[in-house]
């Protein structure tokens, strides 16, 4: 059964297709990791393929640790690297990250309002609480999951209220009479909070003509709580089908109980591609990916995520719910972990197996390791299945599986009548009201 609402898809800029050894690749293009030129070209071909946003994650720190092998996070600031790119597209959204924990409202609602502007109405807004990084913003440690939860729900409506507080309509621009703007239109937020007092208002008027969509990222209580309430898309890791139906059905649920239709949450979670012409050789390009992934910090995620050390355990014994401690009272991703402990719970997997899941050696994304032609049918199943209503592509091992990814896979998916063939608006928002 074809499902009768299409997808929603989006394109990561984060250059996962670089992650593992995949850099070492003689056409990786890494040396271009830091100029723009490397990301306008995915953003093109996924506008070219007629994707709905191009986004671009972020990270407030650097992993020093695992900068001998690979990006250990460096990367340039998503919402500069997307006005950049919004000059030489046209159609596709843009989504940028900002974090509720670090940054403050003023400046994000400046910022994004300043990319809608540029883009046309193509901006939309990431909202994380991040998971890390704390020691870079002067502070000790995290702040809790519900702490930085209630942080980022007054946040976020305080950059709402910003971005009200100056209508484009105000502006009258009326050169004969000399009134530039009607500034009793233009009034300040006054706003006074748990975590913020914010004045306003906002110095920049808002881009009428297309509302900013938000996004949130993370499936945490505390996270789909959030969600249900004001995000347009919920992103999040769902490594297995049944996960994605779970969340689906809750946010869907969750929005409703606060007056929300279901369908105001659109639930986009990752999915990693590891793309080849064949069977065997994505999973060679998997395999050559991973190789030199170490086996002690695949270990050390285990006991981090579960409290369970595996240090010493036997290769072909199943790791079993009953093997797990009691969770760790503190983790950085406490939706990371759950997943974890709940892929122990369901499936009991040998430690080899356990060592190469998704939830422990990525950011616990579905995963496609095959051929184009693999990876629909497995997205056509889940969209029949009800448990996505889109996804964020995050191809991996090589540019390769980026082209298969946006020449064949998305092509196909179109054909099948779950993607458009052609924009029928020129904003984020009427992209993902295009359904």
């Amino acid at each position: 059964m074809i499902p009768s609402k299409k997808l929603n898809i989006g394109m990561s800029l984060a250059p996962t297709w670089l992650s593992g050894d995949a850099w070492r690749r003689p056409d990786s293009g890494v040396e271009g990791l830091y100029g723009s030129d490397f990301y306008l070209d995915i953003a093109q071909r996924a506008e070219k393929a007629k994707l709905d946003f191009a986004f671009l994650p972020d990270s407030l720190f650097l992993n020093t640790d695992l900068l001998t092998n690979g990006t250990g996070f460096a990367s340039l600031d998503p919402t500069l690297l997307l006005a950049s790119i919004a000059r030489e597209t046209s159609k596709i959204g843009l989504l940028s990250t900002a974090s509720t924990t670090f940054f403050s409202p003023y400046i994000v609602a400046r910022q994004i309002q300043s990319l809608n502007w540029l883009s046309r109405g193509r901006a939309g807004w990431n909202i994380v609480t991040a998971l890390d990084g704390n020691s870079n913003f002067g502070l000790s440690e995290m702040p809790n999951p519900e702490e930085r939860y209630a942080r980022a729900a007054e946040f976020t409506e305080v950059v709402r209220q910003l971005w009200a507080s100056f209508p484009q309509e105000a502006l009258v621009l009326d050169k004969a009479s000399g009134l530039f703007a009607d500034a009793d239109q233009v009034r300040p937020v006054d706003h006074e909070g748990p975590f913020f007092n914010v004045k306003g208002p906002l110095n920049l008027p808002r881009y009428d003509k297309a509302p900013i969509p938000l996004v949130q990222a993370g499936a945490s209580d505390a996270g789909r709580a959030f969600a249900s309430s004001v995000a347009d898309a919920i992103f999040a890791s769902t490594p297995d089908m049944a996960a994605a139906i779970e969340l689906r059905t809750d946010l869907r649920n969750r929005a409703e109980v606060r007056g929300r239709q279901g369908d105001d949450i659109r639930v986009l979670p990752g999915l990693s591609l590891y793309l080849a012409p064949t069977q065997p050789e994505a999973q060679d390009l998997f395999a050559e990916t991973n190789a030199r992934l170490s086996r002690q910090r695949a270990l050390a995620t285990v006991l981090e995520m579960t409290g369970l050390d595996l240090t010493g355990w036997p290769a072909g014994r199943k790791v079993t719910a009953r093997d797990l401690p009691p969770p760790p009272e503190k983790v950085r991703s406490r939706t990371h972990s759950q997943l974890l402990r709940r892929m122990i719970e369901r499936y009991e997997p040998p430690l080899e197996d356990l060592l190469r899941r998704p939830e422990v050696i990525g950011s616990a994304h579905w995963l496609v390791v095959g051929t184009p032609t693999d990876a629909v049918v497995a997205i056509k199943d889940w969209a029949a299945a009800g448990a996505i209503d889109g996804f964020v592509a995050f191809p991996g091992g090589s540019v390769d599986s980026v082209r298969l990814f946006l020449e064949q896979v998305v092509p196909a998916l179109g054909d099948l009548g779950l993607f458009r063939k052609d924009y029928r608006g020129t904003t984020f928002s009427d992209h993902l009201c295009d359904r």
